[in-house]
């Protein structure tokens, strides 16, 4: 048990903020709190079984979101909530900060209830203790901006420590399966072309151009969901193409597999960075690398964006309209560090 207190962890989504919250849940746990954390479906893979927590409990909000049952979802957030307060937690530690976090800051029972001044939607509401900002515009990183939750309880942070759960064996052998076609005498690349905001997509022609001129030096693996279909049909001339066969540990099993990774501001991009093996070269269109580009050695990760073109405007939609930051970098930026990382 620990000998510091307990504390309820409220990351709920997505997958990205979850995995730039690992570090935070690690500082904690290393410091000897007993940390709890209360995640939606899209992290709990990520969560459950991590060494980072004591305990996961899941908010089930994509089932309530789809179940059209106001009622019964209504009862089930009750009975969650219950569960929350019968562990009579010391903290509870908001890095969310939106609305969607806000009930459940409010009922949980713990005494000291953390969160940020860079809340949005009425957040603050669910807290009684206010931290400074954990970002101001652009700086710092996502992971060091949760981890000034652990310095403000006094925690060292100079160590970033990411974890995952167990990979099962089910998922290990459905990714040497998916990459038995591999040559074993080139170097294996996985490119991730597709992400949710149409902003933060890289121009289709730049990854045909691209993954053309890599076909002769690498195997060149192809990943994306089942909604990403006719973009990698549109890349695809003969590559090794998963798309819509990994789930999120499978993925994680294939990431162990490949030798560089080039991503987006993605998903993927951030689980190749959680799986520590990979390199990795990330593109930013829209987004600000300051934030979310992998943390650590410039000899495994380079970032590269479209700064020269206009300032990261950081929304889903073009204020310009033209998309143009969307085609940039060049494709010769690109293709360069990925050779440097090979």
């Amino acid at each position: 048990m620990s000998n510091k207190g307990k504390i309820l962890l409220v990351r709920l989504s997505a997958m990205g903020d979850v995995i730039f919250t690992i570090p935070l849940a690690n500082a904690l746990t290393d410091a000897g709190y007993d940390v709890t954390w209360l995640v939606s479906e899209k992290g709990y893979s990520l969560v459950k079984g991590n060494p980072c927590v004591n305990r996961v409990i899941l908010a089930p909000i994509e089932k309530w979101k789809k179940s059209g049952n106001p009622l019964k979802n209504f009862l089930e957030y009750v009975s969650i909530i219950k569960t929350i307060r019968k562990e009579h937690f010391d903290i509870a530690i908001d890095t969310q900060l939106i609305l969607k976090s806000l009930l459940w800051m409010i009922f949980c029972g713990a005494k000291r209830r953390i969160g940020a001044k860079n809340y949005r939607e009425f957040a603050i509401l669910g807290c009684n203790e206010v931290i400074e900002a954990t970002r101001k515009k652009y700086e710092p990183h996502a992971v060091k901006g949760y981890l000034k939750y652990a310095e403000y309880l006094g925690v060292d942070t100079d160590k970033i420590k990411v974890t995952l759960p167990q990979l099962s064996e089910k998922a290990i052998k459905s990714a040497d399966e998916l990459l038995a076609d591999v040559d074993k005498n080139n170097p294996v690349i996985l490119a991730s072309p597709a992400t949710t905001w149409v902003t933060k997509h890289w121009n289709k022609d730049n990854w045909k151009e691209l993954l053309l001129r890599l076909k002769n030096k690498a195997n060149i693996v192809l990943t994306g969901t089942d909604k990403d279909r006719e973009l990698l049909s549109y890349i695809d001339n003969g590559y090794i193409n998963l798309c819509g066969k990994t789930d999120l540990e499978t993925l994680r099993a294939v990431l162990n597999r490949v030798n560089l990774v080039i991503s987006l501001d993605s998903g993927t991009t951030h689980l190749a960075w959680a799986v520590q093996s990979p390199k990795i070269v990330s593109i930013f269109c829209s987004t600000p690398e300051s934030l979310y580009a992998p943390l650590g050695d410039k000899d495994k990760y380079i970032s590269l964006s479209a700064k020269n073109v206009c300032e990261p405007c950081h929304k889903r939609k073009c204020p310009k309209k033209t998309l143009e930051c969307t085609h940039y970098p060049t494709v010769d930026e690109v293709y360069n560090a990925v050779m440097k990382l090979l």
